[in-house]
Protein backbone atom coordinates (compact mmCIF):
# COMPACT_ATOMS: atom_id res chain seq x y z
CA UNK A 1 0.00 0.00 0.00
CA UNK A 2 2.96 1.97 1.02
CA UNK A 3 6.20 2.20 -0.49
CA UNK A 4 9.07 4.31 0.55
CA UNK A 5 12.78 5.29 -1.34
CA UNK A 6 15.51 6.59 0.25
CA UNK A 7 18.46 8.16 -1.96
CA UNK A 8 21.04 10.14 -1.60
CA UNK A 9 23.63 8.42 0.34
CA UNK A 10 27.10 7.92 -0.34
CA UNK A 11 31.16 8.12 0.37
CA UNK A 12 32.31 11.49 2.18
CA UNK A 13 35.26 12.85 3.93
CA UNK A 14 34.45 13.77 7.40
CA UNK A 15 33.24 17.46 7.95
CA UNK A 16 31.42 17.10 4.18
CA UNK A 17 27.35 16.84 3.61
CA UNK A 18 24.77 14.85 2.45
CA UNK A 19 21.12 15.15 1.49
CA UNK A 20 19.02 12.31 1.74
CA UNK A 21 15.42 12.17 0.13
CA UNK A 22 12.70 9.23 0.81
CA UNK A 23 9.81 9.77 -1.84
CA UNK A 24 6.70 7.74 -1.51
CA UNK A 25 4.99 5.76 -3.79
CA UNK A 26 1.79 3.85 -3.91
CA UNK A 27 -1.04 4.82 -1.82
CA UNK A 28 0.17 7.34 0.40
CA UNK A 29 -1.34 10.04 2.79
CA UNK A 30 0.36 13.62 3.95
CA UNK A 31 -0.49 12.71 7.77
CA UNK A 32 1.82 10.36 8.38
CA UNK A 33 4.59 11.58 10.89
CA UNK A 34 8.02 10.90 9.27
CA UNK A 35 11.19 9.46 10.64
CA UNK A 36 15.13 8.56 10.01
CA UNK A 37 17.04 6.13 11.50
CA UNK A 38 20.59 4.20 10.89
CA UNK A 39 22.04 1.21 11.68
CA UNK A 40 25.87 0.35 11.69
CA UNK A 41 26.99 -3.15 11.23
CA UNK A 42 26.61 -5.21 14.49
CA UNK A 43 24.70 -2.97 16.31
CA UNK A 44 20.87 -2.02 16.82
CA UNK A 45 18.74 0.44 14.39
CA UNK A 46 18.82 3.87 16.34
CA UNK A 47 16.78 6.74 16.37
CA UNK A 48 18.54 9.99 14.16
CA UNK A 49 15.37 12.55 13.29
CA UNK A 50 11.77 12.92 13.84
CA UNK A 51 9.21 15.37 11.92
CA UNK A 52 5.34 15.60 12.53
CA UNK A 53 2.83 15.09 10.01
CA UNK A 54 2.62 19.13 9.77
CA UNK A 55 6.50 19.75 9.71
CA UNK A 56 5.43 21.82 12.96
CA UNK A 57 7.34 19.45 15.55
CA UNK A 58 10.91 18.06 15.06
CA UNK A 59 13.72 15.72 17.31
CA UNK A 60 16.94 14.87 17.20
CA UNK A 61 19.00 12.59 18.74
CA UNK A 62 21.73 14.02 20.82
CA UNK A 63 24.40 13.79 18.65
CA UNK A 64 22.96 14.85 15.56
CA UNK A 65 21.70 17.82 16.80
CA UNK A 66 22.69 20.65 15.16
CA UNK A 67 24.49 19.12 12.40
CA UNK A 68 21.40 17.06 11.06
CA UNK A 69 17.92 18.93 9.56
CA UNK A 70 14.73 17.01 8.93
CA UNK A 71 12.02 18.73 6.88
CA UNK A 72 9.31 17.84 4.70
CA UNK A 73 7.41 17.99 1.24
CA UNK A 74 3.81 17.08 1.46
CA UNK A 75 2.97 18.34 -2.01
CA UNK A 76 5.65 16.18 -3.46
CA UNK A 77 5.19 13.31 -0.52
CA UNK A 78 8.83 13.26 0.29
CA UNK A 79 11.08 13.88 3.23
CA UNK A 80 14.51 15.11 3.96
CA UNK A 81 17.77 14.81 6.26
CA UNK A 82 20.08 16.88 5.35
CA UNK A 83 23.47 16.48 7.00
CA UNK A 84 26.20 18.64 7.70
CA UNK A 85 29.83 18.27 9.52
CA UNK A 86 29.39 14.46 9.41
CA UNK A 87 31.45 12.07 11.21
CA UNK A 88 32.86 9.07 10.98
CA UNK A 89 30.59 7.71 13.51
CA UNK A 90 27.82 9.07 11.73
CA UNK A 91 28.24 5.72 9.14
CA UNK A 92 25.14 3.29 8.40
CA UNK A 93 22.22 2.39 6.74
CA UNK A 94 19.78 5.03 6.93
CA UNK A 95 16.40 4.44 6.63
CA UNK A 96 13.46 6.45 6.47
CA UNK A 97 9.71 5.49 8.48
CA UNK A 98 6.41 6.25 8.11
CA UNK A 99 3.36 5.96 11.20
CA UNK A 100 0.01 7.18 11.29
CA UNK A 101 0.36 9.14 14.93
CA UNK A 102 2.83 11.29 16.66
CA UNK A 103 6.12 11.34 16.46
CA UNK A 104 8.49 8.40 18.42
CA UNK A 105 11.78 7.92 18.81
CA UNK A 106 11.33 3.87 18.80
CA UNK A 107 11.68 1.59 15.78
CA UNK A 108 8.83 -0.61 16.58
CA UNK A 109 6.62 2.40 16.57
CA UNK A 110 6.41 3.17 12.77
CA UNK A 111 4.61 1.32 10.05
CA UNK A 112 5.73 1.96 7.07
CA UNK A 113 9.78 1.59 5.76
CA UNK A 114 12.10 1.82 3.02
CA UNK A 115 15.12 0.22 2.05
CA UNK A 116 17.67 1.97 3.45
CA UNK A 117 20.71 4.20 1.53
CA UNK A 118 24.42 3.86 2.67
CA UNK A 119 25.80 6.57 4.13
CA UNK A 120 30.18 6.22 4.76
CA UNK A 121 32.10 8.85 6.11
CA UNK A 122 35.54 8.45 6.42
CA UNK A 123 38.11 9.91 8.70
Amino acid sequence: QVQRVESGGGLVQAGGSLRLSCAASGRTFSNYAMGWFRQAPGKEREFVAAISWSGGSTNYADSVKGRFTISRDNAKNTVYLQMNSLKPDDTGVYYCAARTFTIDTMPSAYDYWGQGTQVTVSS
